[in-house]
């Protein structure tokens, strides 16, 4: 285990249950979260990396995307 996930294990032990549990939650829910992204990342051909970044080269050359920052803007 390294050395701040040791700490924050420390911290979080010095709150009351309920808090830990619902950290503990999240915690568990994030994890899960990871392990399906890399499961999916893992499982895509060079093929289907290829297919994706022709559609999205199409997309932007048709003008059909945004930029991070004017999204961003505009839902927030």
């Amino acid at each position: 285990m390294t050395k701040l996930l040791e700490r924050a294990i420390a911290e979080i032990q010095k709150l009351p249950p309920e808090v830990q549990d619902a950290i503990a939650s999240r915690l568990l829910e994030d994890l899960a979260d990871e392990m399906w992204w890399e499961e999916q990342f893992a499982s895509t051909s060079d093929e289907e990396w290829d297919r994706m970044v022709k559609e999205v080269k199409a997309e932007i050359a048709r003008g059909a995307t945004i930029d991070l920052d004017t999204f961003l803007r505009e839902i927030g």
